[in-house]
């Protein structure tokens, strides 16, 4: 049994703020599957607006702050960590799950790019992570929420450089972290782990340069200990027999 913290909110207070969100959210709003203490829910994109302003504006929610925002890539989630023919699909500590999707199956249309906001109640002191997934895989687009939360500007802003997500209505949304000219967007799962470019100083031009990747794009699988020698009785003063 988990036992909340003096300053998290009681079971019962979280049932009763779950109710309220969920009635303030209307349909096809659903509560998802949170760590004990947490409560996160989802709406359709369609009604993110609606969503965002209604928990801002109700009195028993009143979530004045969008404490983060970002993105989620869930590109062949739950069915491989990488895409090599030497990882193994069994063992210690997997996130592979054979129930969601077949292998060699795509992702379904408007399943691949979420995101998620990550709400706070100052003057009530409650929490709340919202989600919201992106209708068109190929293009991901929602609603930008700078009209309601100021402070998503650049939480959105990354999002896009690092997703490609992007959020119509947004005042200025161009990239935040990433160099002039780069392109692709480096977090998303199908983007290579070495990048595609290098970058180095070159002393007879006088600048930076940008050169192709020259390293060996490489993945590094976690290996399953079977049998620690380190506990092998012919290594330690213990007796086979014990």
């Amino acid at each position: 049994m988990t036992q909340d913290s003096p300053d998290a909110p009681s079971s019962d207070r979280r049932a009763a703020l779950c109710e309220a969100v969920l009635r303030t959210l209307g349909e096809g709003a659903v509560k998802l599957d949170s760590p004990p203490g947490e409560l996160a829910c989802e709406v359709p994109a369609a009604r993110l607006l609606d969503a965002a302003a209604a928990l801002r504006d109700e009195p028993a929610l009143k979530f004045e702050m969008c404490m983060d925002v970002c993105g989620v890539d869930y590109l062949e989630y739950g069915r491989a960590e990488w895409k090599t023919s030497d990882a193994t699909s069994s063992g210690f500590s997997r996130g592979v799950s054979d129930d969601l999707l077949p292998a060699g199956a795509s992702e379904p249309p408007g399943r691949r790019f979420a995101v998620v906001y990550n709400l706070l109640s100052v003057s009530l002191n409650q929490r709340l992570r919202l989600r919201v997934y992106c209708p068109d895989n190929a293009q991901p687009i929602v609603d930008s929420v700078t009209g309601i939360w100021a402070s998503a500007d650049w939480f959105e802003r990354e999002a896009f450089d690092l997703f490609g997500i992007m959020f119509r209505g947004h005042p200025d949304l161009r990239r935040l972290l990433t160099d002039y000219g780069f392109i692709g967007h480096p977090f998303r799962k199908d983007f290579p782990l070495s990048g595609n470019v290098e970058v180095r100083y070159d002393p007879e031009k006088g600048r930076v340069v940008y050169e192709p990747v020259s390293i060996e794009p490489r993945v590094l699988v976690p290996k399953v200990i079977r049998h620690d020698n380190r506990y092998d009785p012919q290594l330690t003063n213990a007796s086979p027999n014990g």
